[in-house]
């Protein structure tokens, strides 16, 4: 296909330059409903060009195809068979991919480190999670993706699953073996989902960590919003092969997403996937070689370590995106959380992650030499901060991590609940997500029952600064749990 087209921009384009008149949504009618003040800020072009898709973008019927173009486009960019673009992000397209391979009552090989998104899937759909053991990376206290041996041992232990789903990149760029799972999967007559949110430029340079569709998955889901260059919300869903019907995907996320997408979504995606048909190699190369630089700067400042090699070994992680610069912040002895805070007060500064020891920055195409710059020259200052000794997090052993399910996710987000104070909850089935956000892998799931440790992880973590956004008492001195019938 002709990679130089942007069917939707073309539309947004000619739409503005024909100066239509509407008389249907957008209600702001092309900004000039909008206040004066929000048009300073935001300016008139965002409003100009949000357009109804339906007698907008394209006629009443669809009849030029301008989505449908856009998504056939991004497919052979990719080398994908399907695309489908959402605007509700990668949390509805993979609870779109999930629901696409079970249903209400069956099962699906879900790892335990995966998004709340996955887990609101689960609660929604009424699927039974099988779940998989992640690699855990005890020197640095976080999980890695699962690998064929995992997932082969979850199978054996319930063979009756119809899928199973894959996490990688997880959040710190660590990566997974897609093709032997898959090969794993598909040995087993099942498809293999993968949340790839945090990858959609690996298709587009061979320095990068395999992609998905590449390494045999059957749906691939992204985020371009992250690692990419469109508006938040932007994401797509790649489809391959025939073990899951692309007509039943789309259905899935009919019945999930928006009937009001937006056209600045559209737009952005269409306009991301021309730019890297045409010219991604050229800029994710320049990429590589500023992060490669940055790395080797940042881990010369004093207190500083950056990982990478650290993330991979034969029980870790099977590659690691260099585009994620992790930064260890055990030395200087501050949080992660204290770091982010400080850059962001002092330096403008943000990072895209914070632990109770680690920050990450995330580069990609975007980045220059000045941005470069100025992140390491705010990294040189966080480390002559002077800056308070942290509360203890208290990390529980890995085994600690893997609790009771003694409920289906559904049932008990649904069922009967009670709030109790922390100290009587040990011993409980919990009703509801407790997440530290990011990178928002629930710690405790509706249905899995309370622990000491894990309590004393969570509360420790929040009087640190770790953000808690789901659970109903916000300073987690109780917790919603399952009535007792």
């Amino acid at each position: 296909m002709d990679q130089r087209r942007a069917p939707v921009l073309d539309a947004v384009r000619d739409y503005r330059d024909r100066g239509f008149v509407p008389f249907n949504a957008p209600g702001h009618k092309q900004g000039r409903g909008v206040d004066p003040s929000v048009l300073e800020v935001l300016g008139g072009d965002v409003f100009a060009s949000d357009i109804i898709a339906l007698n907008g973008l394209d006629d009443r019927l669809m009849r030029a195809g301008v989505l449908s173009e856009a998504q056939e486009l991004m497919a052979d960019a990719v080398g994908a068979e399907h695309t489908f673009f959402s605007t509700c992000g990668s949390s509805l397209s993979v609870k779109s991919a999930m629901l696409s391979v079970a249903g209400p009552h069956e099962k699906l090989l879900v790892p335990r480190h995966v998004h709340k998104s996955v887990i609101s899937g689960l609660i929604i759909s009424g699927v039974c999670p099988v779940w998989v053991r992640p690699r855990w990376d005890s020197e640095q206290h976080l999980t890695h993706p699962p690998g064929p041996r995992e997932y082969a041992a979850a199978f054996e232990r319930d063979p009756e699953v119809k899928g199973a789903l894959m996490v990688t990149p997880t959040d710190y760029g660590t990566c997974g073996d897609i093709r032997a799972v898959a090969g794993t999967c598909h040995e087993r007559g099942i498809p293999l989902v993968v949340d790839e949110a945090w990858g959609a430029h690996l298709p587009f340079h061979d320095d990068l960590p395999p992609w998905a569709m590449n390494a045999g998955a059957d749906v691939c889901v992204t985020s371009v919003h992250k690692m990419g260059a469109a508006v938040e919300q932007s994401s797509v869903f790649h489809l391959q092969g025939d073990r899951v019907d692309p007509t039943v995907l789309k259905a899935r996320e009919d019945l999930l997403g928006t009937t009001s997408p937006s056209s600045l979504v559209y737009a952005t995606l269409d306009g991301w996937r021309r730019q890297m048909a045409l010219h991604g190699k050229e800029l994710l190369t320049a990429a590589l070689e500023l992060v490669s630089s940055v790395r080797r700067s940042a881990g010369e400042i004093d207190g500083l370590r950056v990982l990478h090699d650290e993330f991979l070994g034969p029980r870790l992680a099977d590659s690691v995106d260099p585009l994620k610069v992790v930064v260890d912040l055990h030395e200087l002895g501050i949080s992660g959380y204290q770091a982010a805070d400080w850059l962001r007060d002092h330096r403008d500064v943000t990072v895209g992650l914070s632990d109770h020891r680690r920050i990450v920055a995330q580069f990609n195409h975007s980045d220059d030499e000045k941005t470069a710059a100025t992140l390491l020259d705010a990294l040189e200052a966080l480390t002559k901060a002077d800056l308070p000794t942290p509360p203890e997090v208290r990390i529980p052993d890995p085994e600690d991590f893997e609790l009771e399910t003694a409920m289906l996710p559904r049932d008990a987000f649904f069922g009967p609940a009670e709030q109790v104070s922390a100290d009587q909850a040990p011993g409980r089935i919990c009703a509801e997500m407790i997440t530290p956000y990011p990178p928002g892998a629930p710690a405790v799931l509706p249905g899995e029952v309370l622990t000491e440790p894990i309590l004393d992880y969570l509360r420790s973590g929040l009087a640190a600064g770790m953000e808690l956004p789901d659970p109903a008492d916000a300073e987690l001195k109780s917790i919603r749990v399952v009535a007792r019938g």
